[in-house]
């Protein structure tokens, strides 16, 4: 049994008398006269109360004359006759306007029950809707208490004989309702209380000597026995939802409570009690001093009504009294309105007002009892805001006491409502490292804390050396539990020199720049920042390669390379990677990672040819590293075989095909390396024989320029003239090569024999010797040409006599016409016919058939046809040379004419020909056409 002898006393309400309302001129019921200026000024109650209570908006009063008064808050007394002789118990519903009644209509032991529905009137007054005697049995007896379940259905009766009656049912009706007895014993039942569990309804029954409970709700009712302890009449009551509707009894050495199935905690209140009630978390007890025994209270109560009574008013809660003050002769006290009211003996009223939550508290502040403030603010669920700052004002005061550590306790219970600012700076000294490293991590573990919070605990943590706490708060388990910033955690421990623990953070955290930086640069340690490397994903390991590539190559060259190969290749991350496997496929572009083997060339060698054996397709700056890497390493090279098996590996990747579209790189590269095969070889790739000549030429390789011309001279001729242009001007004895490439010259027949003289004119050593055979072989073919020529000029002469002849013949002569077939069918001619002067005959309508004019002879209008076209281009080429001739001597821009008669293809060999004139030519001009048509076509045979 926990005992609580001294508690702190507040005075946490304020006292005052009612008075009456103004305007209320009337007397106020029972007042007794006064004389003076303060008449009618306090409320006075009605003379001979002997119950009161309280609900519903008013207080509920009984008096020996058998009226019930009714108190509204407009303090106009109202009131009806109830009962004959007088009023002995009153039970207010607090969720129904029902008031049920015990009273006397005639002297004896005959105590009625009657039900008020104060909603509806029967002339005037409250209807009665229920009237019944409370005997238990046949024996007549005082009835000690009252009360009423809040839904109905229940009421409840306890008796001087010890036995409590249970009405079930309907209260308000008697056809509903059934009474029985539920309770018997020797002592006098002093209170009765329902308590409503869910679907289970209790009753507890207190006498002078016990207390007990019953379930009602069932069929058996069965009864718990609490306690062996009672109380008198008015010490019980059933407590709020705060107390978990716990049953009162107020004994004169301890208050108790009760549960339907046990005892609660028990309080020491000294003093024998005469009214225990509850009021919003309070417990209300009017107590004397002096000792009486509980059964006095039937039998001495009277002799008792004059002494000075305390009302004290406790917060079980929080363990103080809020309220304490000095009554005479207590009636009752009654809670209505938000307050509590004290009737008294002398017919007034007091009422406490509860003071608000805020004054209590600085009442409390006022005194330090910030312990007791928070408990208060808690019991009155003050908001967390109002709660913060009396954890901050005690945080303060404990810390101007001097004591850190309680002061930091509450500054820690601020986190979220307080700025952090304000207890960090409270705790910046040296001396309160601790205090301040016990919020910041308080702050961190509600995830409030922000970079420069991390910054600062982590300093905390170095500056103290207290490796234990500082892996115990970087080392949680899961992402979800980090409560910091974990770059800055990271930046400050590498700062403070704790590289073990940032490269844990930035390994667990998936920070890999930091991870890497913190091995290559704090710690050194190369080859576990490769590893590192292997086992990331390739969008990450690729870009931290380009980053740090350079560094590992500089220390760990080969096991870098290995890497690369990987990355550039078919990358996947080692098996030890928390990442998930890599699709097939994935490979970085190996021309990016070309300058991290600057200062690597074997490196960068087997690299680049790992490329372009494993993977064909590679960029083109893989082949062109490559081939410079071989120029130079052929170049710069001593031994013998070694520079020949380099010389073939050069050749071999030129000829690899891999430079067609790169081919002045390539030749760029050779040309600076001085490799000579490499150059002719691109040249004669790239089809610049004049090149390969002049190379030839400069290095005096007269054997070289021979078999240039050989096997490039059918495609480009003018190889040959340009040996001969060399050779004739070297002063050197190049006979041999000279009649060579003359031999050439005259089977292609490639320059005048004039032109092959004046070239050879500028040798000193060349004779006529040289060129004899040649101008002989050139004389003889000339001659010959003229032969032919003159014999065709006589032939031609021949045959435009003959042809003129026969033209002298047609005009002076007649033509007799002897063909005997048609030139189209071969049929007999048969008359009509059509005979031509060329000799051709056909039938008319053979004629009309096949011609396509009257006056030309469909057998010969073919030929005569391409002889006309013939003569008209002549004429059209010889006025479009004309015109062009005039044009270019007059104009001041000779480049634009050319140009203009570029595009119309006047220098085109094939020449369009136009249609013939519509208009007929004159006979003289045609005979003059068809004789020079003959000559030229005798001539063409």
């Amino acid at each position: 049994m926990a005992a609580y002898l001294q508690w702190r006393r507040f005075v946490f309400f304020d006292k005052e008398l009612v008075k009456e309302p103004l305007g209320n001129d009337g007397a106020t019921p029972g007042a007794a006269p006064v004389s003076g200026p303060a008449a009618s000024k306090f409320l006075c109650l009605p003379p001979g109360i002997t119950v009161c209570d309280s609900g519903r908006g008013s207080l509920v009063l009984g008096d020996m004359e058998g009226q019930i008064w009714f108190l509204p808050r407009s303090l106009q007394f109202t009131c009806f006759q109830a009962y004959k002789l007088r009023v002995t118990h009153l039970y207010q519903l607090k969720q129904h306007n029902i008031l049920a009644s015990v009273g006397e209509d005639e002297e004896g032991i005959n105590p009625l029950v009657k039900i008020w529905n104060l909603e509806k009137r029967d002339g005037g007054n409250p209807l009665c809707t229920r009237i019944f005697p409370a005997i238990p049995g046949t024996e007549p007896t005082v009835v000690s208490c009252l009360t009423v379940h809040e839904n109905l259905n229940f009421m409840a009766i306890g008796f001087t004989d010890g036995s409590v009656t249970l009405n079930k049912g309907d209260i308000t009706r008697d056809r509903h309702s059934k009474t029985q007895i539920l309770h018997k014993g020797n002592y006098p039942v002093t209170g009765l209380s329902f308590r409503q569990a869910g679907k289970t309804t209790h009753l507890f029954v207190v006498t002078t000597e016990n207390v007990q409970s019953y379930i009602v709700s069932g069929k058996d009712y069965p009864r718990m026995e609490l306690d062996t302890h009672g109380c008198g009449l008015r010490c019980s009551a059933l407590s709020d939802p705060s107390q978990d509707l716990q049953f009162i009894v107020a004994g004169d050495e301890c208050v108790y409570l009760y549960q339907p199935d046990e005892r609660g905690p028990c309080f020491a209140f000294e003093g024998h009690k005469l009214i225990a009630h509850w009021f919003r978390g309070y417990l209300v007890i009017v107590s004397c001093d002096r000792k009486v025994s509980p059964k006095s209270e039937f039998t001495s109560r009277d002799s008792q009504s004059s002494d000075k009574q305390i009302l004290n008013i406790y917060d079980l809660c929080n363990k103080f009294i809020a309220y304490s003050a000095v009554f005479e002769d207590v009636v009752d006290v009654l809670a209505e309105w938000g307050s509590l009211y004290v009737l008294t003996r002398d017919g007034r009223v007091h009422a406490l007002q509860e003071k608000d939550t805020q004054t209590k508290l600085e009442m409390l502040f006022k005194k330090n009892l910030f312990e007791m403030a928070i408990n208060l603010a808690k019991s009155q669920h003050l908001d967390s805001d109002g709660l913060a700052q009396i954890f901050m004002q005690y945080g303060d005061h404990l810390y101007s006491k001097g004591n850190h550590d309680g002061a930091v306790q509450q500054y820690i219970r601020t986190i979220g409502k307080l700025e952090p600012s304000y207890v960090i700076r409270k705790f910046l000294d040296a001396q309160r490292i601790h205090n301040l490293t016990a919020y910041l991590q308080t702050l961190h573990r509600q995830s409030l804390a922000n970079a420069d919070h991390t910054t600062l605990l982590l300093n905390c943590y170095t500056k103290l050396k207290d490796s234990s706490k500082l892996e115990e708060f970087i080392k949680t388990k899961s992402e979800s539990e980090v409560h910091f910033d974990v770059e800055t955690a990271i930046r400050v421990l590498r700062q403070a020199g704790y590289y073990s623990h940032a490269l844990y953070l930035a390994e667990n955290h998936a920070h890999h720049e930091w991870y890497l930086k913190i091995q290559l640069e704090d710690i050194k340690n190369y080859q576990e920042a490769l590893q590192y490397i292997g086992k990331l994903p390739f969008e990450q390991a690729e870009s931290n390669m380009k980053r740090y590539g350079k560094i590992l190559m500089h220390h760990i060259p080969e096991q870098t390379t290995q890497l690369l190969k990987g990355l550039c290749t078919d990358y996947r991350p080692s098996l030890e990677g928390r990442g998930e496997r890599e699709a097939l496929g994935c490979r970085a572009n190996s021309e990016e990672f070309i300058p991290i083997f600057a200062n690597n060339p074997r490196e960068l060698k087997a690299f680049l040819e790992h490329m372009s054996e494993v993977q064909p397709e590679s960029p083109q700056g893989i082949y062109d590293t490559l081939l410079e890497l071989r120029l130079q390493n052929w170049a710069h090279e001593k031994e013998p075989q070694v520079k020949e098996k380099l010389h073939a590996e050069a050749i071999t990747l030129l000829k690899s095909g891999r430079f067609a579209n790169v081919f002045d790189k390539a030749l760029v590269l050779c040309q600076m390396h001085d490799f000579q095969d490499g150059v002719l070889y691109l040249y004669e790739q790239g089809k610049l024989f004049q090149q390969i000549m002049h190379y030839h030429m400069q290095h005096e390789q007269y054997r070289q320029v021979i078999t240039v011309c050989e096997r490039h001279g059918d495609q480009e001729p003018s190889l040959w003239e340009q040996a001969l242009s060399y050779f004739a001007r070297k002063e050197e004895d190049c006979k041999e090569y000279v009649a060579a490439v003359l031999k050439h010259i005259e089977t292609k027949n490639l320059m005048p024999p004039l032109l092959v003289v004046q070239t050879l004119a500028h040798n000193s050593t060349a004779t006529l010797s040289i060129i004899r055979d040649y101008l002989v072989q050139k004389l003889q073919k000339q001659s010959q040409q003229i032969a032919q020529d003159e014999l065709r000029v006589r032939r031609y002469r021949e045959e435009t006599t003959r042809i003129r002849q026969e033209i002298q013949e047609l005009k002076a002569s007649p033509k007799i016409f002897q063909k005997t077939k048609c030139s189209i069918c071969n049929s007999a001619l048969e008359l009509p016919s059509v005979h031509f002067l060329c000799g051709h005959s056909f039938h008319q309508h053979c004629f009309e058939s096949y011609s396509e004019s009257d006056a030309d002879c469909p057998t010969c209008l073919p030929e005569n046809r391409k002889v006309m076209d013939m003569i008209r281009a002549q004429e059209q080429k010889r006025d479009l040379h004309d015109q062009f001739q005039h044009q270019l001597k007059c104009s001041n821009d000779s480049f634009s004419v050319i140009a203009d008669y570029f595009g119309r293809g006047v220098f085109n060999k094939l020449t369009l020909l136009t249609d013939p004139p519509t208009t007929r030519l004159p006979p003289s001009l045609e005979a003059g056409l068809q004789r020079d048509l003959l000559m030229h076509s005798k001539r063409g045979t």
